[in-house]
């Protein structure tokens, strides 16, 4: 028996990067997958190049009409959301001092409201079914900050008190609700970083290498998995030691 055996598994930005990586990973376990992009076609097109029963849908993460229009879908389609994934994630860094409020706004909006709007969509069917696992992922920066970032910071800080608070309403039900913290992870939000900046990053790691999204896959998995069932509440930490 495989892991996630026909259970029923949401990705949000889950075309690409860790998200991706969550996703194939549920599916070779035996999940039914649904991912989520701003685009239908590359989410539909993303889905079919995995291997296993994964779907595509479009959606605007940060639009809440939008959200819900994916959370109807899914259950329609699928029948219910019994894991949620929360992954997708956007970049606008720049000093404060010299940031637009579009920069401030739209990554809370897509980092953060995001979370709010799919956990507030997805709790009817958790809460009916009495059984949910929801995984929201943050980041190192949102622990210890990183100039330059401040609004990733902040969406991701709030992730984490987000995820403690839900954790408590839902947890008679069944429903844990965790965060996993990446360090630095080789996806194409780092691949622009020239080789001195790498070298300057990967000196301050003790494992001395960059993480792999299957490395951050293999946590979200965990702690979705029966082996985590008394495990809610908790940040996990996938950063090869960078946050000690």
């Amino acid at each position: 028996m495989k892991r996630f055996e026909n259970k029923v598994v949401l990705v949000t930005g889950g075309t690409r990067g860790i998200g991706q990586a969550c996703a194939a990973l549920f599916a070779r376990e035996g999940a039914k997958v649904a991912i989520c992009g701003r685009d239908a076609a590359t989410a539909t097109a993303a889905a079919g190049a995995m291997e296993g029963d994964v779907h595509g849908y479009g959606c605007d993460i940060g639009d809440v009409e939008s959200v819900k229009s994916l959370i109807d879908g899914v259950i329609a389609e699928l029948g219910t959301i019994e894991i949620l994934v929360n992954n997708a994630g956007i970049t606008r860094d720049g000093l404060l001092m010299r940031m637009k409020d579009t920069d401030w706004d739209d990554v809370l909006r897509t980092n953060l409201n995001s979370a709010f709007y799919t956990c507030r969509a997805a709790a009817r069917s958790m809460l009916k079914n009495r059984y949910g696992r929801i995984i929201n992922l943050t980041s190192v920066v949102g622990m210890h900050g990183q100039g330059g970032q401040t609004n990733y910071a902040a969406a991701k800080a709030g992730i984490i008190g987000f995820t403690k608070s839900y954790a408590q309403e839902v947890g008679s039900r069944n429903i844990t609700v965790n965060a996993v913290a990446p360090g630095f992870i080789g996806t194409d939000m780092t691949a622009d970083l020239g080789e001195k900046a790498l070298e300057t990053v990967l000196d301050r790691v003790p494992l001395k290498r960059a993480g792999t999204v299957e490395d951050v896959a293999e946590g979200v998995a965990f702690l979705a998995s029966d082996a985590a069932a008394y495990i809610t509440g908790e940040v996990l930490c996938i950063d090869g030691g960078l946050g000690m």
